[in-house]
Protein backbone atom coordinates (compact mmCIF):
# COMPACT_ATOMS: atom_id res chain seq x y z
CA UNK A 1 0.00 0.00 0.00
CA UNK A 2 2.89 2.35 0.83
CA UNK A 3 4.02 1.27 -2.65
CA UNK A 4 1.36 2.29 -4.20
CA UNK A 5 1.43 6.00 -2.45
CA UNK A 6 4.74 6.51 -3.22
CA UNK A 7 3.96 5.83 -7.01
CA UNK A 8 0.70 8.15 -7.51
CA UNK A 9 2.84 10.89 -5.67
CA UNK A 10 5.94 10.34 -7.63
CA UNK A 11 3.62 10.30 -10.37
CA UNK A 12 1.64 13.71 -9.32
CA UNK A 13 5.20 14.86 -8.94
CA UNK A 14 6.23 14.51 -12.84
CA UNK A 15 3.33 15.36 -14.40
CA UNK A 16 3.40 18.77 -11.76
CA UNK A 17 7.43 19.58 -13.23
CA UNK A 18 6.26 18.60 -16.82
CA UNK A 19 3.39 21.08 -16.66
CA UNK A 20 5.70 23.30 -15.20
CA UNK A 21 8.00 23.23 -17.75
CA UNK A 22 5.58 23.42 -20.36
CA UNK A 23 4.48 26.54 -19.13
CA UNK A 24 8.05 27.70 -18.79
CA UNK A 25 8.36 27.05 -22.37
CA UNK A 26 5.24 28.75 -22.89
CA UNK A 27 6.51 31.86 -21.28
CA UNK A 28 9.68 31.59 -22.75
CA UNK A 29 8.11 31.41 -26.53
CA UNK A 30 6.42 34.17 -25.67
CA UNK A 31 9.19 36.80 -24.59
CA UNK A 32 10.89 36.10 -27.43
CA UNK A 33 8.13 36.59 -29.63
CA UNK A 34 7.16 39.88 -28.61
CA UNK A 35 10.82 40.71 -28.12
CA UNK A 36 11.20 39.90 -31.31
CA UNK A 37 8.18 42.04 -33.03
CA UNK A 38 8.61 44.63 -30.74
CA UNK A 39 7.33 47.87 -32.23
CA UNK A 40 9.43 50.77 -32.50
CA UNK A 41 8.38 54.21 -30.58
CA UNK A 42 9.33 57.25 -29.72
CA UNK A 43 10.27 60.52 -32.34
CA UNK A 44 12.43 61.08 -35.27
CA UNK A 45 13.04 64.83 -35.87
CA UNK A 46 14.22 66.22 -39.23
CA UNK A 47 15.02 69.59 -40.26
CA UNK A 48 16.35 71.93 -42.98
CA UNK A 49 14.81 72.40 -46.48
CA UNK A 50 11.75 73.71 -46.16
CA UNK A 51 11.89 72.58 -50.13
CA UNK A 52 11.54 69.14 -48.92
CA UNK A 53 8.75 69.83 -46.70
CA UNK A 54 6.38 67.75 -49.39
CA UNK A 55 8.64 64.77 -49.94
CA UNK A 56 9.37 64.51 -45.89
CA UNK A 57 5.51 65.02 -45.22
CA UNK A 58 4.83 62.15 -47.59
CA UNK A 59 7.19 59.79 -46.12
CA UNK A 60 6.88 60.82 -42.27
CA UNK A 61 3.14 60.29 -42.89
CA UNK A 62 3.16 57.20 -44.61
CA UNK A 63 6.38 55.91 -41.86
CA UNK A 64 4.14 56.79 -39.18
CA UNK A 65 1.02 55.20 -40.32
CA UNK A 66 3.19 51.62 -40.50
CA UNK A 67 4.83 52.18 -37.16
CA UNK A 68 1.89 53.81 -35.05
CA UNK A 69 4.37 53.87 -31.95
CA UNK A 70 6.47 56.30 -34.02
CA UNK A 71 6.08 60.33 -35.00
CA UNK A 72 8.48 61.58 -37.16
CA UNK A 73 8.26 65.39 -37.41
CA UNK A 74 9.54 67.46 -39.83
CA UNK A 75 10.63 71.41 -39.60
CA UNK A 76 11.78 73.88 -41.94
CA UNK A 77 14.40 76.73 -41.34
CA UNK A 78 16.50 76.27 -44.67
CA UNK A 79 19.19 73.86 -45.98
CA UNK A 80 22.19 75.65 -44.20
CA UNK A 81 19.92 75.21 -40.90
CA UNK A 82 19.82 71.56 -41.90
CA UNK A 83 23.06 70.88 -42.30
CA UNK A 84 24.01 72.86 -38.83
CA UNK A 85 21.76 70.82 -37.39
CA UNK A 86 23.20 67.24 -38.63
CA UNK A 87 25.89 68.33 -37.20
CA UNK A 88 25.50 69.28 -33.82
CA UNK A 89 23.10 66.59 -33.11
CA UNK A 90 20.26 68.99 -32.57
CA UNK A 91 18.35 67.00 -35.01
CA UNK A 92 18.01 62.86 -35.86
CA UNK A 93 18.07 63.83 -39.75
CA UNK A 94 19.26 67.31 -41.72
CA UNK A 95 17.45 68.18 -44.95
CA UNK A 96 19.39 70.17 -47.89
CA UNK A 97 18.08 70.71 -51.28
CA UNK A 98 21.56 71.11 -52.51
CA UNK A 99 24.71 68.87 -52.43
CA UNK A 100 27.32 69.42 -49.40
CA UNK A 101 30.06 71.54 -49.62
CA UNK A 102 33.38 70.21 -49.43
CA UNK A 103 34.27 71.64 -45.91
CA UNK A 104 30.53 70.14 -44.56
CA UNK A 105 32.37 67.04 -45.81
CA UNK A 106 35.44 67.27 -44.11
CA UNK A 107 33.32 67.76 -40.70
CA UNK A 108 32.04 64.12 -41.11
CA UNK A 109 28.78 65.23 -42.90
CA UNK A 110 27.38 62.65 -45.41
CA UNK A 111 25.06 63.52 -48.15
CA UNK A 112 22.67 61.00 -48.76
CA UNK A 113 20.85 61.52 -52.05
CA UNK A 114 17.03 60.55 -51.59
CA UNK A 115 15.58 62.18 -54.71
CA UNK A 116 16.43 64.69 -57.44
CA UNK A 117 14.43 67.75 -58.05
CA UNK A 118 14.19 69.62 -61.00
CA UNK A 119 13.96 73.63 -59.68
CA UNK A 120 11.29 75.18 -62.32
CA UNK A 121 10.98 78.78 -63.12
CA UNK A 122 7.91 80.38 -62.99
CA UNK A 123 5.82 82.93 -64.42
CA UNK A 124 2.46 84.30 -63.84
CA UNK A 125 -0.24 82.52 -65.98
CA UNK A 126 -1.08 85.36 -67.56
CA UNK A 127 2.77 85.64 -69.18
CA UNK A 128 3.12 85.19 -72.88
CA UNK A 129 6.67 84.40 -72.57
CA UNK A 130 6.77 79.97 -72.31
CA UNK A 131 10.62 79.27 -72.91
CA UNK A 132 13.90 81.31 -71.28
CA UNK A 133 17.61 80.02 -71.81
CA UNK A 134 19.11 79.75 -69.25
CA UNK A 135 21.51 82.61 -69.88
CA UNK A 136 18.39 84.89 -70.87
CA UNK A 137 17.02 83.58 -67.24
CA UNK A 138 20.92 84.81 -66.02
CA UNK A 139 20.74 87.86 -67.23
CA UNK A 140 17.34 88.75 -66.00
CA UNK A 141 18.25 87.72 -62.07
CA UNK A 142 21.46 89.64 -62.35
CA UNK A 143 19.34 92.81 -64.46
CA UNK A 144 20.83 92.92 -67.48
CA UNK A 145 17.80 91.87 -68.72
CA UNK A 146 14.83 94.31 -67.45
CA UNK A 147 11.73 94.34 -69.94
CA UNK A 148 9.65 91.38 -71.05
CA UNK A 149 10.24 92.87 -74.59
CA UNK A 150 13.72 91.93 -74.50
CA UNK A 151 12.59 88.32 -74.00
CA UNK A 152 9.79 87.64 -76.43
CA UNK A 153 6.81 88.97 -74.09
CA UNK A 154 4.89 92.02 -73.88
CA UNK A 155 6.68 95.33 -72.94
CA UNK A 156 7.14 95.83 -69.24
CA UNK A 157 9.27 95.78 -66.51
CA UNK A 158 10.14 92.42 -64.66
CA UNK A 159 9.45 91.69 -61.13
CA UNK A 160 12.62 89.28 -60.39
CA UNK A 161 11.83 87.13 -56.96
CA UNK A 162 14.32 84.92 -55.00
CA UNK A 163 14.83 83.29 -51.78
CA UNK A 164 16.87 84.42 -49.18
CA UNK A 165 20.33 83.49 -48.24
CA UNK A 166 21.13 80.38 -46.93
CA UNK A 167 18.21 78.45 -49.06
CA UNK A 168 19.01 75.52 -50.68
CA UNK A 169 16.99 76.60 -53.44
CA UNK A 170 18.48 79.81 -54.16
CA UNK A 171 22.11 78.20 -53.51
CA UNK A 172 21.13 75.67 -56.06
CA UNK A 173 19.65 78.12 -58.69
CA UNK A 174 22.52 80.41 -58.62
CA UNK A 175 25.33 77.88 -58.85
CA UNK A 176 23.59 76.67 -62.04
CA UNK A 177 22.86 79.69 -63.77
CA UNK A 178 26.11 80.88 -62.33
CA UNK A 179 24.41 83.98 -60.57
CA UNK A 180 25.68 83.88 -57.16
CA UNK A 181 26.37 87.04 -55.71
CA UNK A 182 25.20 88.89 -58.51
CA UNK A 183 21.26 88.44 -58.35
CA UNK A 184 19.02 91.70 -58.28
CA UNK A 185 15.66 90.52 -56.44
CA UNK A 186 12.92 92.85 -55.95
CA UNK A 187 12.02 90.93 -53.17
CA UNK A 188 13.37 88.31 -51.22
CA UNK A 189 11.55 85.61 -49.83
CA UNK A 190 11.97 83.07 -46.93
CA UNK A 191 10.44 79.69 -48.59
CA UNK A 192 8.96 78.39 -51.30
CA UNK A 193 5.05 79.05 -50.79
CA UNK A 194 5.77 82.46 -50.40
CA UNK A 195 7.59 82.88 -54.02
CA UNK A 196 4.63 80.55 -55.72
CA UNK A 197 2.38 83.32 -53.74
CA UNK A 198 4.13 86.54 -54.87
CA UNK A 199 4.42 84.91 -58.60
CA UNK A 200 0.68 84.36 -58.37
CA UNK A 201 -0.25 87.54 -57.48
CA UNK A 202 2.36 89.66 -59.87
CA UNK A 203 1.75 89.50 -63.93
CA UNK A 204 5.28 90.77 -63.91
CA UNK A 205 7.33 88.44 -62.18
CA UNK A 206 9.22 85.20 -62.31
CA UNK A 207 10.71 83.22 -59.75
CA UNK A 208 12.33 80.01 -59.20
CA UNK A 209 10.73 77.23 -57.08
CA UNK A 210 11.04 73.07 -56.30
CA UNK A 211 9.24 70.94 -58.85
CA UNK A 212 7.48 69.42 -56.06
CA UNK A 213 5.91 72.32 -55.07
CA UNK A 214 4.67 74.08 -58.36
CA UNK A 215 3.01 71.26 -59.62
CA UNK A 216 -0.79 71.32 -59.45
CA UNK A 217 -0.52 75.15 -58.74
CA UNK A 218 -3.04 77.54 -60.17
CA UNK A 219 -2.16 80.96 -61.14
CA UNK A 220 1.27 80.40 -61.97
CA UNK A 221 3.51 78.54 -65.54
CA UNK A 222 6.62 76.75 -65.19
CA UNK A 223 8.27 77.54 -68.36
CA UNK A 224 10.43 75.11 -70.56
CA UNK A 225 14.24 76.24 -70.68
CA UNK A 226 16.30 76.26 -73.58
CA UNK A 227 13.24 74.11 -75.12
CA UNK A 228 13.28 71.26 -72.16
CA UNK A 229 10.19 71.20 -69.57
CA UNK A 230 10.54 70.24 -65.78
CA UNK A 231 9.51 66.52 -65.74
CA UNK A 232 10.81 63.13 -64.19
CA UNK A 233 12.18 62.09 -67.36
CA UNK A 234 14.31 65.15 -68.35
CA UNK A 235 15.47 65.45 -64.65
CA UNK A 236 16.70 61.78 -64.41
CA UNK A 237 18.01 62.26 -68.19
CA UNK A 238 19.40 65.63 -67.21
CA UNK A 239 18.53 67.34 -70.00
CA UNK A 240 16.87 69.59 -67.90
CA UNK A 241 19.28 71.81 -66.60
CA UNK A 242 18.14 73.29 -63.42
CA UNK A 243 17.92 70.68 -60.82
CA UNK A 244 19.31 69.91 -57.55
CA UNK A 245 19.61 66.99 -55.25
CA UNK A 246 17.52 66.11 -51.87
CA UNK A 247 19.84 65.57 -49.40
CA UNK A 248 19.42 63.59 -46.06
CA UNK A 249 22.38 64.68 -44.37
CA UNK A 250 23.84 62.52 -41.31
CA UNK A 251 27.06 62.32 -39.58
CA UNK A 252 29.76 60.19 -39.83
CA UNK A 253 30.13 57.95 -36.24
CA UNK A 254 26.92 59.35 -34.79
CA UNK A 255 24.67 56.76 -33.60
CA UNK A 256 20.73 56.65 -34.79
CA UNK A 257 18.06 55.59 -32.02
CA UNK A 258 16.43 52.71 -33.89
CA UNK A 259 13.46 54.52 -34.93
CA UNK A 260 15.55 56.69 -37.08
CA UNK A 261 17.52 54.48 -38.50
CA UNK A 262 14.48 52.44 -39.71
CA UNK A 263 12.94 55.29 -41.19
CA UNK A 264 16.48 56.62 -42.79
CA UNK A 265 16.76 52.76 -44.38
CA UNK A 266 12.93 53.09 -45.77
CA UNK A 267 13.22 56.73 -46.86
CA UNK A 268 16.40 55.45 -49.02
CA UNK A 269 14.75 51.88 -50.17
CA UNK A 270 12.73 51.82 -53.47
CA UNK A 271 9.54 51.05 -50.96
CA UNK A 272 9.62 54.58 -50.57
CA UNK A 273 9.96 55.77 -54.46
CA UNK A 274 6.57 56.13 -55.44
CA UNK A 275 6.07 58.12 -52.45
CA UNK A 276 8.77 60.67 -53.91
CA UNK A 277 7.43 60.38 -57.55
CA UNK A 278 3.55 61.20 -56.12
CA UNK A 279 5.70 64.23 -54.25
CA UNK A 280 6.40 65.30 -57.21
CA UNK A 281 10.27 64.73 -57.18
CA UNK A 282 12.40 61.86 -58.94
CA UNK A 283 13.50 59.08 -56.81
CA UNK A 284 16.98 57.81 -56.74
CA UNK A 285 16.98 54.12 -55.13
CA UNK A 286 17.36 51.43 -57.79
Amino acid sequence: MKKFIAMLMAGAMAFSLAACGNQSAENTQSGSDKTDGSELSGTVMCLGSTSMSKVMGYLSEQFSTDNSGVTVSVEGGGSSAGVEAAANGTADLGLASRALKDEEKEQGLVENIVALDGIAIIVNADNAVADLSVEQISKIFTGEITDWSEVGGEAGDIAVIGREAGSGTRDGFESITETADSCKLDQELTSTGAVIEAVRGNAAAIGYASLSEVEGQDGVSAITVDGVECSESTILDGTYKIQRPFVIVTKEGAEMSAQTEAFFDWAMSTDAADLIRQAGAVPTAK
